[in-house]
């Protein structure tokens, strides 16, 4: 892969991508989201690899777009771009395996975005979030009016949006958004630790829940249900689940393979 915006590496079935634009804050533009889009694509491909992490440096995960590359754009440019964006988000939230967003410093506007569709956030104190869009005459568009609201509801949303104001981690943290919240200096080894444990878990079953989860936002409770019974049953026809329930029996750690 020619990778000319993140850095990208594999290591005992964790992967781990990195935003390296440090000269803008990691700022996203064209050439992150060719890239990201890229190892989007290898992680589903490799069998071998059980968990994304998804980083950018101790001074910035992502401070949102590059702005000015937007100065010139008229509508069509920007409905090219932000296509592009949430076509990136979307694979980051239905990528079959889990993601981890490793937080230090500024998440902002598609940062924020980001660090929303990944599965859990774990957050160093000195992080910062925030969707400044409003400031710039915009709205969010790389999915933060949806994912947002889904996760704090419309209320809080609304108030985020509209003031566009930058918060801190411990308020994301209170707010739901930031499963973990770590000192900058242990961000890294409970990272680490979170993304070991993960990929040590059932892949079917892990993607399985993560299909049904996401389920939830789109059919009603009966429907979600219904889907529920039906993936819990198939799940019965694995290899995964006979060792999982055999290594219960036997009081021993499960080694699941992902069949």
């Amino acid at each position: 892969m020619d990778l000319k915006t993140v850095l990208y590496w594999k290591d005992d079935g964790i992967a781990t991508v990195q935003i390296n634009r440090p000269e803008v804050l990691n700022a996203i533009n064209e050439d992150v989201l060719i890239d990201l889009s890229l190892v989007l694509d290898d992680v589903a491909s490799d069998p071998q690899v059980k968990v994304l992490v998804v980083q950018g440096d101790g001074n910035a995960f992502a401070a949102g777009a590059d702005i000015k590359n937007f100065v010139s754009y008229g509508p069509q440019d920007a409905h090219n771009y932000i296509y592009q964006v949430q076509v990136t988000m979307n694979k980051i939230m239905a990528l079959g395996k889990p993601t981890l967003a490793s937080i230090a410093g500024y998440a902002l506007g598609g940062g924020c975005e980001m660090a929303l569709a990944c599965d859990i956030r774990i957050a160093a104190d000195n992080a910062f979030f925030g969707l400044p869009e409003i400031n710039l005459g915009i709205v969010p568009g790389g999915s933060g009016t949806q994912r947002l609201t889904r996760m704090v509801g419309e209320g809080k949303a609304k108030e985020l949006i509209f003031l566009g104001e930058v918060f801190n981690a411990q308020q994301a943290f209170q707010l739901g958004l930031v499963n973990f919240l770590v000192s900058a200096e242990e961000l890294k080894e409970q990272t680490l630790k979170i993304a070991k444990k993960l990929s040590k878990k059932p892949p079917l079953a892990i993607r399985t829940a993560k299909e049904l989860i996401h389920l939830s936002y789109d059919v009603d409770i009966y429907t979600g249900l219904m889907m529920e019974k039906e993936k819990f049953a198939f799940l019965f026809s694995s290899d995964d689940q006979k060792e999982g329930m055999t290594a219960f029996l036997e009081g021993r750690k499960a080694v699941f393979k992902g069949k």
